[in-house]
């Protein structure tokens, strides 16, 4: 296992905000980040602040103005409310600078490491983004974040990426989500390494260690026979899923954990107990333990990862142990509940390195640890991934101004908007109309003489 503290602590969080911009996200963070702090400190004597925080996002503001590109100012704002906290809660008053942050639309993520470890070794940093709705257009997709942490294991040290996304939802689409899995994986692309430029674009698994994170939207389907479809109310059917053996029987019918198992998705990921904490989605507004009895509520928010130390013949073991993994039920702005984990990494290997003379920037990039896989999987990239993030792109920006357009003719209805913009062009129809109508062709009215 290795000395405690040579293995790094990463803390992940991934929260569906619902449309709400500003007010989605409360001013006190504690509840997100106290309980990674308490559980951290059965690792040594003194609570141990994470080296490597991430956080990401979902439909991080109103789609119109995500799709018109008016995600950056939000997540600006994002970056300096959570980093605040990040801070005002560390156990050691600890200072953690900015990695990276990403966004497209309304997925966004943010990677911030500890200044007095992580962040002076941190190089190389990467920030990608791809669509995966309509027309590759932003409403669903992932944004990634790579960077290299320098002298960790060897001189060239250990490359970390990082990918927050939305999948397709509503449980009769799984086919959807797997496609946009696949998808994500050939067009989310990240060019060689700035220290080692002739490195070919290459997939997120193309690294050391891989997080994947978001609303992911995969449900539980269960099937009409058992008693949780059965029951004669649906306060009934969600009152089951407060009782821990229900819910660990209920993962049988988890859409990802079956697919992940048959190997049709998220390949070489694996996750830490999920059926330990209530179903994420989907809630009533405004309330902490309700769930809308329209939907079957579904563990949609997950946390996945994988090691270069894995095995690829042991896709439900890993060498990342998972000593967190659960919902924080406080926040009800959104109908989903923000979900957060703490893993502590294996400590790094020792590869060989180059000579002391040798500058780090120089060592080879074969001497970064890679993800093994199957024999049967091969990620390749798709030639025309540029293409199609900017058709998505362009798409997003057309589609977002005019959206945004008939919101505001409509006084912030877009329904009202569309009828206003109706009103007007019948209108205007209707006068072009009676004007060449009663005119004599040059546009002149017509002179009738009375007499």
């Amino acid at each position: 296992m290795g000395d405690i503290n040579q293995r790094l602590l990463v803390q992940i969080g991934s929260y569906n905000t619902n449309l709400q911009t500003g007010a989605g996200l409360p001013q006190d963070l504690v509840d997100w980040l106290a309980p990674t702090l308490q559980v951290s400190s059965f690792l040594s004597k003194e609570q141990r602040a994470p080296d490597i925080v991430a956080i990401g996002f979902q439909e991080l503001l109103p789609l119109h103005l995500g799709l018109a590109g008016r995600s950056k100012a939000v997540i600006d704002e994002r970056d300096v409310h959570i980093r605040t906290q990040i801070e005002a809660h560390a156990p050691n008053k600890e200072s953690y600078s900015l990695v990276a942050k990403v966004v497209n639309v309304g997925v966004a993520l943010l990677v911030y490491a500890k200044d007095d470890a992580i962040a002076r070794r941190v190089c190389d940093v990467q920030t990608q983004w791809t669509g995966s709705g309509p027309a590759y257009m932003g409403n669903k997709g992932a944004v990634g974040i790579r960077f290299r942490v320098a002298d960790h294991g060897s001189n060239a040290g250990e490359v970390f990426t990082f990918v927050c996304a939305h999948l397709t939802a509503h449980e009769t689409h799984l086919k959807h989500r797997i496609a946009d899995y696949h998808h994500i994986v050939r067009t989310l692309l990240f060019p060689g390494l700035p220290s080692f430029p002739n490195e070919p674009l290459t997939t997120m698994y193309a690294t050391s260690h891989l997080f994947f994170l978001g609303d992911l939207n995969f449900r539980v389907a269960i099937p009409p026979s058992h008693p949780l479809r059965t029951a004669s109310r649906g306060e009934e059917a969600v009152s089951m899923l407060t009782d821990e053996k229900t819910r660990e029987t209920l993962k049988e019918y988890d859409q990802l954990i079956n697919e992940r198992r048959n190997g049709r998705v998220f390949i070489g990921l694996r996750e830490g107990p999920f059926w330990m904490f209530k179903c994420t989605y989907k809630y009533v507004l405004g309330e902490i333990d309700e769930y809308n009895t329209k939907r079957t509520p579904s563990w949609t928010d997950r946390i996945m990862y994988t090691t270069y130390t894995d095995s690829p013949t042991a896709p439900d073991k890993s060498e990342i142990t998972n000593i967190l993994y659960t919902s924080i039920p406080s926040y009800v702005t959104s109908d989903h509940k923000p979900v957060v984990s703490l893993l502590l990494l294996p400590a790094p290997h020792t590869l060989p390195a180059a000579s002391p003379s040798t500058p780090t920037e120089a060592v080879p990039p074969s001497t970064t640890p890679r993800l093994p896989l199957p024999s049967t999987y091969t990620p390749t990239p798709d030639p025309l991934a540029t293409v199609k993030k900017y058709t998505g792109r362009m798409l997003d920006r057309i589609v977002g101004y005019t959206w945004w357009l008939l919101i505001i003719v409509g006084a912030g209805s877009t329904a009202v908007g569309v009828f206003n913009f109706l009103c007007v062009y019948v209108s205007w129809k209707w006068l072009g109309q009676w004007w060449w109508g009663s005119s004599n062709g040059n546009g002149t009215p017509t002179i009738v003489d009375a007499a």
